[in-house]
């Protein structure tokens, strides 16, 4: 299994997750709590697991034009994918940021990653922190059962699709991208209209991957379920905690950050962090 490991600088005090915040133009809620986290989290490193965006159709998304410093005298307005640049690229002077892509993601490329000064990571990765290794994923891959999705994400995760698509127009993209979005939400729609649960993670390979990776707990979002679960693995019980979306919006408000603070007498302790 290909993977990267992450070894925790011994300064890492506090290490954040989140994933599924699927920004888009119009969400304005989201937009402001994400932004008024990255510039507020004391963490010392980020890790965003997946679809932070909605959608994203390729990195020339970006018009250069918008990613001047918006205090710069004469600058214009960035874009909405240009300020979300320039939240991160902020962040990324104070903190070390990671990203792994996600189902909505998927397209993000290394241009994206150097204008943002974040580190793009596989899936699955392991993160060593406070004597403790942490599996990573977005979670979509473990989907088992859910074979469309699964022959779906076997193409589009190609190289030779991926470059005939990203070879089309922007407009092409980005009219294809709300195809797919709007067939994904019809198909979920459909199986709740039927009573079916929308799809979960296969428990027994994602204990199959812990025990290959060697790690007692796993973090992944997709799902949105925003909950821990007790996980029994070859390393002992842990924990699979399960990263939640974010609805800023609703009231109450849903999402937090997954936090996990080292210290000498305890080890490393998860909290969930409210954004509100």
């Amino acid at each position: 299994m290909e993977f990267d490991e992450i070894l925790a600088p011994a300064h890492w005090r506090r290490v954040d997750f989140i994933s599924d915040i699927h920004l888009q133009e119009g969400a304005s809620e989201n937009m402001r709590a994400w932004e008024a986290y990255l510039a507020s989290s004391p963490a010392d490193a980020i890790f965003i697991l997946g679809d932070l965006f909605e959608v994203w159709v390729g990195d020339d998304v970006l018009d250069p034009s918008g990613l001047a410093d918006p205090s710069a005298a004469g600058s214009g307005s960035p874009s909405f994918e240009g300020r979300c640049a320039q939240a991160l690229r902020a962040c990324s002077r104070r903190a070390s940021l990671y990203f792994m892509r996600g189902n909505r993601d998927f397209l993000v490329g290394e241009g994206f990653a150097q204008i943002c000064g974040l580190k793009l990571i596989q899936d699955p990765s392991v993160l060593a922190f406070g004597e403790k290794r942490y599996l990573l994923s977005h979670g979509d891959a473990l989907c088992l059962a859910d074979v469309q999705y699964q022959q779906f994400r076997q193409m589009v995760r190609g190289a030779g699709w991926q470059t005939e698509f990203l070879s089309a127009p922007l407009a092409v993209r980005q009219a294809q991208a709300r195809g797919i979005r709007q067939a994904s939400q019809s198909r979920k729609q459909d199986l709740q209209a039927s009573g079916q649960a929308w799809i979960d993670i296969d428990s027994s390979m994602a204990v199959q991957w812990m025990d290959t990776l060697k790690c007692q707990h796993f973090i992944h979002g997709h799902t949105h379920e925003g909950r821990d679960h007790d996980v029994h693995c070859a390393s002992g019980t842990g924990l699979r905690h399960v990263l939640p979306d974010w609805h800023l919006e609703e009231a109450p408000p849903r999402g937090y950050v997954l936090r996990l603070s080292l210290s000498e007498q305890q080890g490393a302790r998860a909290e969930h962090v409210s954004l509100t």
